[in-house]
């Protein structure tokens, strides 16, 4: 037993020592190889011979001691050969340690070489950590110098510009600083003087040193400086030829002396030698004679060279008198000359100057004009608001607001007695419309209530408007809400709030107008017994027990829905004295507009809510409170203005400022006109013409140029203590609004409509509720004439053919404006309700657009990225038919598809896809499809030699692809095929 546990302990030691030959081996691999990859030292390791022998040991042992040496450890204490091990092994069997002694030495080097890998990845980590933080620190420094070269460049701006500044400060301290005009002028004075000097002129040159100025002496003219350089140049000449004069006469007389001297020694030398030699007078008379001619010869000379100099000397005076003469007679015309245009040009100034200060003059001669009128008119209002009083109140305004089709003008036709709503289009308000009604039909109408209220109605009678109700009339509501006193908001009792009741309802409470609640359509409640013009309260008399509970649950309804918008309403004859009291409070009234019940509560209550509550609002007032309703051109009238005078008066003749969009105009009022009572003013009828008209009333304002007039803006009236410019700024206070509405486009439609307030509706229309907004170029109103046509067709030459349209909006076009419009390419769309004038326009865009996406489609590829089912290949060659997955994108037929991995290889066009076996012309992220691929100019491509399912296939995009989808196929495609087209741009390299 002893020699069997011999045996297996040293089993054991040998399969230690086998796997520490492993460990050392894998580390000298490791060490030899880097730390980078550890899958290869373990394949390396696996792979080394496994060799029982001395030689593989001690290599071993050799490789281990180097590589723990090279890490900082004892070969002894971290493992070693054989012969090691067995000393250990000896150590441990003294110390009572066995076979799990050998165990555990072998777990303590594996975890030592653990510990090693770990401390070399940790050093890794910290050089690739140090690595990070120099190269943070690099761009840190990189930003740091760009900061400061951004800082230097803007602190060296600065100082130059303080530098510049500084000098331009210093030279207008000491005198030196010039504009450019002044030194425009200085370099030409300067050309001057150098053409003076080339001339031959004498200027003083300016190069020496300024003269200091001298205080107290007057400062010469320039006249005088001429003259005095002319002066001083003559004084020169003079003593130049002075000078000369007597340096020539100097000369003469040194020649004469020297000639008298030679003379005189010669006749001494003469007469010596002849008295020597000779003793008689014979001889000396001989000699005598022989001297003679001498004599007269030097006389000759002498006389003929005083001649000479004399004569030039003359001759010489007299060229410098005439060189001094002209040039004096120069300057003397060039001063003259520069005096004329210094006194010209001083006048010019003067002139400017005059007129200058004569347009400041007037410019605060009108200011303060202005400001006197101002403060007159101003003093008159306040004098007019304080002499109202209760007994003389003027009309209250009404308006009447809703959804459409709530029966707001139907209602106001059953109390006129009249049919407008059926002669709309559309049955559809279009416009503002004002009526008015006098005290005699207020007090008809309600007289079989008013039996039982007994109420006195003071009133002189009461103004009606009707606002459109349709979605595109927002302004429209939006003007007679601002107009109005008391208002009635009409609801449908079927449907209950609507869309543009709520709108209405929002506006009323912005406002603060009071209002009633209309509940219309209360005859179409089941088994409604109809009661014709009938107060509500008899007519529900009338009814049996379902009708009133349809009634009574209905209108529950709406005062729940009222109350979720804010609006404590009831029932009106169910309200209690507090109710009434309380401003909060809103009375409901069920009424019919086809048979009439409940019309006269409606008038009642109005007349009540008005007298009881708004008197001190409507008190009559002589300032004049004037608005534009509508511009509207009228046969044999032209363009009229419908105006809503409130308080004041207005007169024939009156000179009235109104406002446009190119400033105020001054028009003279030419006629007043106004509808019969209880007509409204959009019905064509018999107008009755007014000298003077009292508000509150609905006018029609004949006059000159009134065909830019801005609805919705205020009228006011020159008076005779008045300042025109004080009303013109008054009345254009308040443009602004009007001109952003109305602005317009360089590239787009031309709008054109009936009035005004309808042109605004249109253009809101198109620029807010279309999707797309529809842009506009031109805008007008009345008739379509040839020159609109022409104005418009502009639009095919700038490559907008689309556009060269006009939309028509309740105008007539005439057949020669339709001829000339089909000659000009340009499409004419009118139509009486603007629904119909947006769906034709829309047919029209689509249709086109649909046509340009037909040509387009041939250039334009969508995006996508396809993998390919290996174990859907159908076909491999001509044609390819495989199965697909669309993995991102759009997948079209007619998408030509590559591979970008081989070099962009061309696989060819999608010209089929199928799902579930059936055809489908696109195929979405996510997708599995079978397709067919053509290619023509390839058909020997082959699936499985070429390419394969490891190659994705990609939609080649091109720049016109890329392009052709922005023009056309936008909204096809969502933001993640945007973000591909991208991702693909970079993989195509397209700029």
């Amino acid at each position: 037993m002893g020699k069997k546990k011999g045996g297996k302990k040293k089993q054991q030691a040998a399969a230690a020592d086998d796997d520490w030959d492993d460990i050392f081996n894998e580390a000298a691999a490791a060490n030899a190889d880097g730390p980078k990859d550890d899958a290869p030292k373990k394949e390396d390791a696996a792979a080394a011979p496994k060799d029982d022998g001395a030689a593989g040991k001690d290599a071993g042992v050799d490789a281990a001691a180097a590589f723990l040496a090279a890490q900082g450890l004892d070969a002894a204490g971290g493992g070693g050969g054989g012969a090691d091990n067995k000393k250990k092994k000896k150590k441990k069997k003294k110390g009572g340690g066995g076979g799990g002694d050998a165990k555990d030495e072998k777990i303590s080097a594996k975890g030592k070489l653990i510990a090693e890998r770990m401390r070399l990845q940790r050093e890794e980590e910290e050089k690739q950590h140090a690595l990070e933080e120099t190269e943070r620190k690099r761009i840190e420094e990189i930003e740091r110098k760009e900061q400061e070269e951004a800082d230097r460049i803007r602190l060296e701006k600065e100082r130059k510009k303080q530098k510049e500044k500084e000098k331009k400060e210093r030279q207008k301290r000491e005198g030196t600083y010039m504009t450019k005009k002044q030194k425009q002028q200085a370099a030409l004075a300067q050309q001057r003087l150098e053409a003076m000097r080339a001339a031959g002129m004498e200027v003083p040159s300016g190069g020496g040193e300024r003269n200091k100025p001298q205080y107290g002496k007057k400062k010469k003219s320039k006249e005088e400086l001429e003259e005095e350089r002319a002066e001083e140049q003559e004084r020169k000449a003079e003593e130049e030829a002075r000078k000369a004069e007597e340096a020539k006469k100097a000369e003469e007389a040194r020649l004469a002396e020297e000639e008298a001297k030679k003379a005189e020694e010669e006749e001494e030398e003469d007469s010596g030698d002849e008295w020597d030699a000779s003793d008689s007078g014979d001889d000396w008379d001989a000699d005598s004679d022989a001297s003679g001619p001498k004599m007269d010869a030097l006389e000759k000379r002498l006389k003929q060279a005083t001649t000479s100099m004399e004569e030039s000397s003359d001759d010489d005076e007299d060229l410098i008198e005439k060189e001094k003469r002209k040039e004096k007679e120069r300057l003397a015309q060039l001063g003259k000359e520069r005096a004329e245009r210094e006194r010209i040009q001083a006048e010019r100034m003067a002139e400017i100057q005059a007129q200058q200060n004569e347009m400041q003059m007037q410019e605060l001669l009108m200011a303060q004009k202005k400001d006197d009128g101002k403060k007159r008119r101003l003093e008159q209002e306040k004098a007019n608001l304080a002499a109202r009083t209760r007994d003389d109140l003027r009309c209250p305004i009404v308006v009447i607001m809703g959804h459409v089709d709530t029966g707001k003008t139907k209602l106001l036709d059953k109390i006129r007695k009249t049919n407008v709503q059926e002669g709309e289009a559309g049955g559809i308000t279009q416009q503002i419309g004002a009526t008015y009604f006098e005290k005699k039909t207020l007090l008809t109408q309600t007289a079989k209530l008013n039996e039982t209220e007994k109420f006195d109605l003071n009133l002189p009678g009461m103004l009606v408007i009707d606002t459109p109700g349709h979605e595109s009339f927002t302004n429209l509501r939006s003007r007679g809400s601002s107009l109005c006193d008391v208002a009635i908001l009409v609801v449908d009792l079927m449907h209950g709030l609507e869309q543009q009741t709520i709108e209405s309802l929002t506006m009323l409470k912005n406002r603060g107008t009071p209002f009633v609640v209309a509940l219309n359509k209360i005859d179409r409640c089941y088994d409604w017994k109809t009661c014709k013009d009938t107060p509500i309260r008899d007519a529900l008399k009338e009814q049996s027990e379902g009708t009133i509970q349809e009634f009574r649950s209905r209108s529950s309804d709406a005062k729940i829905q009222l109350a979720e918008q804010g609006i404590n309403s009831n029932i009106y004859w169910e309200m209690g004295d507090d109710d009434w009291e309380n401003s909060d409070f809103v009375p409901l009234v069920p009424t019919s507009a086809i048979s009439g019940e409940g019309v006269q509560d409606v008038l009642l209550l109005l007349c009540q809510i008005a007298q009881r509550k708004l008197w001190r609002q409507i008190m009559w007032c002589a300032n004049l409170q004037c608005t534009v309703l509508e511009v509207k051109a009228i046969d044999g009238l032209g363009m009229t203005v419908d105006v809503l005078v409130v308080n004041g008066y207005l007169k024939e003749g009156d000179k009235a400022v109104f406002c446009t969009l190119d400033g105020p105009i001054l028009a003279e009022i030419r006629g007043l006109l106004t509808p019969p009572p209880s007509r409204e003013m959009r019905v064509k009828s018999e107008y009755i013409h007014h000298k003077e008209v009292k508000g509150a009333l609905g006018v029609k304002v004949i006059g000159n140029g009134l065909e830019k007039v801005m609805a919705g803006t205020p009228v006011m009236v020159v008076g005779p203590d008045d300042e025109v410019e004080d009303i013109k700024a008054e009345v254009m206070s308040d443009l602004t609004k009007l001109q952003e509405k109305l602005s317009t486009d360089k590239k787009g439609v031309m709008v054109q409509a009936s009035t005004l307030g309808a042109l605004e509706a249109l253009l809101q229309f198109l620029r807010e509720e279309t999707k797309p907004p529809i842009p506009v170029s031109a805008i007008g109103i009345g008739t379509i004439h040839k020159r609109d046509v022409t104005k418009i067709s502009i639009m095919n030459e700038k490559g907008c053919s689309e556009y060269a349209t006009i939309l028509a909006f309740d105008v007539p076009v005439s057949k020669e404006t339709r001829e000339h419009a089909e000659d000009v390419n340009v499409r004419i769309f009118t139509a009486d309700i603007i629904y119909h004038l947006f769906d034709q326009f829309t047919r029209f865009m689509e249709n086109l657009n649909e046509k340009r996406r037909e040509d387009a489609a041939a250039i334009a590829v969508f995006p996508s990225i396809i993998k390919i089912l290996p174990q859907h290949v159908f076909n491999t060659k001509d044609p390819i038919i495989v199965g697909v997955e669309v993995v991102e994108g759009i997948l079209k037929v007619g998408t030509p598809l590559c591979v970008p991995s081989l070099d962009g290889l061309n696989v060819g066009i999608v010209t089929s896809i199928e799902q579930n076996g059936r055809e489908q012309e696109t195929a979405r992220k996510g997708a599995s499809v079978a397709i067919k691929i053509v290619n023509e100019n390839n058909p020997t491509i082959t699936y499985g030699r070429q390419f394969d399912a490891s190659n994705s296939l990609y939609s080649k995009l091109s720049r016109g692809s890329i392009d052709a989808l922005k023009l056309h196929f936008k909204e096809k495609l969502e933001n993640e095929d945007w973000r591909l087209v991208v991702k693909l741009k970079k993989v195509f390299n397209i700029i």
